[in-house]
């Protein structure tokens, strides 16, 4: 991959990441709730869920999950249920305080893994990353080396500082009306995606 070529997947991964959607709002609402450290495994979940994307890419699994209709469909109802029931349930648990010690960090890992893993609208961003960006008369483990820890790196970045702008926003929702209304928002954002899922059309490979 020449320099200039990387620059760009650089500058798309960015946008990629950084553009609001269920893992950033997770991010949020855990920064919100838990003590940092203990939010901090949703990044973790979320570089998990991005490093088995990134290889499947490699392995064409995901332009094969792209052409089956049948398995995208099945797919995109069911994690156009889950954002949904998790939008409804945080709408109303949003006056009830914040579990800060009952959730052990493996569940918060879990948790975010499937908001992550779920969403088959992230079969598109990795089938575009790959379809424009890796060069087909190189081998794709020699390009591998350069997209994975960019794209990982980038990833880390941008999911901490979604995370630690949760932590400064419950810092700051010192109000029981702000800090209601705040999660009413990010439970609203959930069921927003969801909605958005379920009516997203499959994505199409370049060919």
């Amino acid at each position: 991959m020449s320099f200039e070529a990387w620059t760009i997947f650089a500058l798309f991964w960015v946008v990629f990441v950084t553009t609001p959607g269920p893992n950033a709002v997770n991010c949020i609402s855990n920064g919100m709730s838990l003590p940092f450290p203990k939010a901090m495994m949703v990044v973790l979940a979320i570089l998990t869920q991005a490093s088995m994307f990134l290889i499947l890419s490699a392995l064409g699994v995901t332009a094969l999950i792209a052409a089956s209709p049948t398995g995208f469909f099945v797919a995109k109802l069911v994690g156009a249920g889950f954002l949904i029931w998790l939008g409804v349930r945080g709408w109303m648990n949003a006056g009830k305080p914040a579990p800060v010690s009952e959730r052990p960090a493996r569940h918060v890992y879990l948790h975010a893994l499937a908001v992550a893993t779920i969403n088959p609208k992230s079969v598109a961003g990795y089938l575009a990353a790959f379809s424009q960006f890796v060069q087909p008369d190189v081998p794709i483990w020699q390009q591998m080396v350069v997209i994975m820890p960019t794209a990982l790196f980038i990833t880390t970045l941008s999911y901490t500082g979604f995370t630690a702008l949760g932590a400064l926003m419950g810092k700051a929702a010192l109000g029981a009306v702000f800090n209601i209304w705040v999660r009413r928002v990010m439970a609203a954002c959930f069921i927003i995606y969801g909605v958005l899922l379920g009516t997203s059309t499959a994505p199409a490979a370049r060919g």
